[in-house]
């Protein structure tokens, strides 16, 4: 399959290494939570890398989330892009991590680490939750404050069903007076995190995304297979989605 010229429209610095990317391409309808493939010609040969869409399907330009990894060929170029500049993508969109995967249920929890954060976005930007689910929670953890983003655009979702939809901070590396310091999963396993969001996530009534790094989705499942939730697989119902994303 051919790949589609992109021309980049706007790039957005939230920190020095956190970065959001909008791109004007010609790709083919997909569904939120999906991801594409980014790609440039650097040194002798093509890199191209996975990003989830933070925009929903019906909004352009497309647009990325992303954090430039030490010595990362891709990211180190893409956070130094400028508008009309040139870069590649995939016509096709893919992956599973999308809302009708997951079986009907009262509650949906959206768990997400640093950049993980993106795909719920796309999600929470169309109306399906908000249509399925009586109850929905986004959890953002970060090492620092600053790397809080899209503050903006979650206070909108608020704004839109501020009964049904609560955002829950967290940081790990640094102490701040209105933002608890905590894991996800150390928050899960305490009970802190419910009670922070004002919900219990059970077998029966809670839908759980999880979305970061392998190792908090590894601890957060560990933690809610605890209580009997289970993957949900195909032919295999069960609480749980996961996407890593590192």
């Amino acid at each position: 399959m051919g790949w589609v010229k992109g021309e980049v429209r706007e790039l957005t610095r939230w920190t020095e290494r956190l970065f959001s990317l909008r791109v004007d391409a010609d790709v083919e309808p997909f569904k939120a939570g999906q991801y594409n493939r980014l790609r440039l010609f650097i040194g002798d040969e093509w890199v191209a890398r996975p990003y989830s869409y933070v925009n929903p399907p019906d909004v352009r330009p497309l647009e990325f989330h992303l954090v430039a990894v030490p010595e990362g060929p891709l990211t180190s170029r893409l956070m130094h892009m400028e508008p009309g500049d040139e870069v590649e993508l995939m016509p096709r969109s893919t992956g599973l991590f999308t809302l009708d995967q997951l079986p009907d249920a009262r509650d949906l929890w959206l768990l997400a680490t640093g950049t993980g954060l993106g795909p719920f976005l796309s999600i929470l930007g169309t109306d399906e939750p908000w249509r399925r689910f009586e109850n929905i929670r986004l959890v953002h953890s970060v090492r620092h404050g600053a790397e809080l983003s899209y503050r903006d655009r979650i206070r909108a979702f608020a704004q839109r069903a501020p009964e049904r939809f609560h955002y829950q901070p967290l940081v790990t590396r640094e102490a701040l007076e209105d933002i608890p310091q905590s894991r996800i999963s150390v928050a899960l396993q305490d009970g802190q995190l419910e009670a922070l969001c004002g919900l219990g996530i059970d077998a029966r009534h809670s839908q759980v995304m999880i979305c970061g790094n392998p190792g908090m989705v590894r601890d957060t499942q560990a933690v809610l297979k605890t209580r009997g939730m289970q993957r949900n697989r195909r032919g295999h119902p069960g609480q749980i989605t996961v996407e890593n994303y590192w």
